[in-house]
């Protein structure tokens, strides 16, 4: 058995310790078999159940491979369930051809040996701005590119801030930020929710304050690291951010700023259609570094990917279903169907001038940054977990900002 093997089997098991069970949909036979006995039948895998075989993604799909002259029988998995099934299908060399998964998966399956190199592969990822592509990049070596991104920021409630006096204006950094949450809070208003549940949602939430504060994942009990869960604590001792943020999903933490009593509430892309629903005036803001500018958030999206196949002859036309798919014309349309700005400087722009509201995202989208980047690849999840407990403890006030992140740093190690 090779290195590559040993690793694979590892990751085999260590994943499927954690499987959930999954229903998948396809557009093909209903099977979850990668491979087809037609040999002009190339297969996709993608984590986007929600789109059935009349969705415009599915006719994307089959458009790229009547464009390529070939059929596609596409399967769609829950996103966590996608990641065990491709590392049992690359064990059993029955992978799909083109693989779609969650960026912090990438470096997952790379390590296991699941993917090949874009040197391997020769997708050309030139147009794919740097920072998202270095989501899907470990040890060195581009695995995949991006399809599309989305990120965090803060909305913002226009009547709470102007019943308040605050010009979002002077919303520049962390200082004129908790100066706002002061003066909502005098006028009887809340100030701000987010979510900082003991998961890796917790994690996603805090990493822009974390990183804005100028930290770093590899150090976690850093003066700058102390000085962003003390932020988050200071806003709970003063009644700025309510005590439920604890426990708070996204979706929770959402409902909240729903409710149309919040100035700010952090959250992504995701929420813009709901935000059009909420019944109030509402703006975006770039979540402010410490000492201002725009923080880097972490990055949320997929990578297109190829997947090793005993085949190598199918590389060819592997090649042109992904260039197709990540056309500037049809990451345009897209990342419009899935609410992600484009990964493309160029397709960002059109997305803009269509839709002037996007601004704001594209600018945060510009600063973010991938969770496994700084070449952390599968040390992130561990690094992720005594973050968001560390973040609990100084919030419970169980401990202080300090110890609580002394004790992540020494578990880390």
């Amino acid at each position: 058995m090779n290195s590559s093997s040993r690793r694979l089997l590892a990751a085999v098991s260590l994943s499927t310790a954690v499987a959930v069970a999954g229903t998948a949909c396809s557009s093909g036979d209903g099977t979850t078999s990668a491979k087809s006995a037609d040999g002009g039948t190339y297969t996709i895998w993608d984590p986007y159940p929600q789109f059935d075989r009349s969705s415009a993604w599915t006719k994307l799909l089959e458009g790229c491979g009547s464009e390529a002259g070939v059929k596609i029988k596409r399967t769609a998995f829950d996103t966590s369930d996608l990641t065990n099934k491709a590392l049992l299908a690359a064990q059993q060399d029955n992978s799909a051809d083109v693989l779609i998964v969650d960026n912090p998966v990438v470096s997952t399956l790379a390590e296991a040996g699941v993917l090949t190199t874009t040197d391997d592969n020769k997708l050309d990822t030139s147009k794919a701005d740097p920072n998202l592509l270095a989501a899907g990049q470990s040890g060195g070596k581009t695995y995949g590119t991006p399809i599309g991104a989305n990120t965090l920021a803060l909305y913002y409630n226009k009547d709470v801030l102007k019943a308040a006096g605050v010009d979002i204006a002077s919303v520049k950094d962390w200082e004129s930020l908790t100066a706002a949450l002061e003066k909502v809070k005098k006028a009887g208003k809340k100030g701000i929710t987010f979510s900082a549940i003991g998961t890796e949602e917790g994690s996603f939430q805090f990493l822009p304050w974390f990183w804005g504060s100028g930290a770093k994942l590899t150090e976690l009990d850093s003066a700058q690291g102390v000085a962003a869960v003390s932020l988050w604590t200071d806003w709970l001792r003063k009644g700025y951010a309510p005590n439920s943020v604890i426990n708070n999903t996204q979706t929770t933490s959402w409902q909240e700023f729903a409710s149309g009593d919040y100035a700010f509430a952090e959250n992504g892309t995701w929420q813009l259609a709901n935000a059009e629903k909420a019944g109030f005036e509402y703006g975006v803001l770039p979540i402010p570094a410490s000492g201002g500018g725009n923080a880097a958030a972490p990055t949320g999206g997929e990578f297109v990917t190829v997947p090793v196949q005993g085949d190598t002859g199918r590389y060819a036309t592997t090649r042109k279903l992904v260039s197709c798919l990540t056309s500037a014309e049809n990451l345009y349309d897209t990342d419009t169907t899935l609410s992600y700005v484009a990964p493309t400087s160029e397709v960002q722009d059109k997305q803009i001038a269509e839709n002037a509201e996007l601004k704001p995202w594209v600018e945060a989208v510009k600063a973010a940054k991938g969770r496994t980047s700084d070449d952390l690849g599968t040390k992130y999840p561990k690094i992720s977990e005594q973050l968001w407990k560390a973040v609990q403890s100084a919030l419970s006030g169980s401990k202080s900002p300090e110890d609580a992140l002394s004790a992540a740093q020494d578990a880390v190690k």
